[in-house]
């Protein structure tokens, strides 16, 4: 519905045309859920001297063993040219391998190393102290229910 502003015209009422309370956003609730857990993970994963994007790879290769830079990239929600320097550095320092595809010359394997793999558990240590205190007051049906959902929301943006 339209409003008279002062100066005469016809303007719409802005408050009017939408009723919405950031409070009540779901994708509100879901970047402070992210942030608060990336503060976290930041602040424990600097105790053992690792990143976020380290224990995503090494999270990765731990279920995988090898994977594909591109593959890596995807699971890990990062830019492919990002993700290549993430993985040059983490070679670096010992945790992972990189090698050629056999198949295809032009896909680098990554693989985890035995250095990575310690890491690893380190990280999965901290995280998994962080996911039970996280989810202390969920049952285990609500943690299956959430997960499921965020799946589900997770598919349905993909189709964007």
């Amino acid at each position: 519905m339209a409003r008279e502003s002062q100066a005469g015209d016809n303007e719409p009422d802005m408050a009017q045309d939408y009723d919405f309370d950031f409070s009540e956003w779901p994708f509100y609730w879901l970047a402070r859920a992210d942030r608060t857990y990336l503060s976290i993970m930041e602040t424990a994963l600097g105790r053992i001297g690792l990143d976020i994007p380290s224990w995503r790879v090494l999270m990765i290769l731990h279920s995988k063993q090898s994977a594909s830079v591109s593959e890596i990239s995807e699971h890990s929600i990062v830019k492919l040219s990002t993700m290549t320097k993430i993985i040059q550095r983490m070679q670096s320092a010992g945790l992972v391998e990189m090698s050629q595809s056999k198949k295809d010359g032009r896909v680098t394997i990554v693989t985890i190393t035995e250095a990575g793999e310690k890491a690893g558990r380190d990280c999965w240590e901290e995280g998994r102290r962080i996911l039970d205190r996280a989810f202390e007051d969920f049952t285990s049906v609500e943690q299956q229910v959430l997960l499921a959902l965020l799946k589900k929301l997770s598919t349905s943006l993909g189709r964007f």
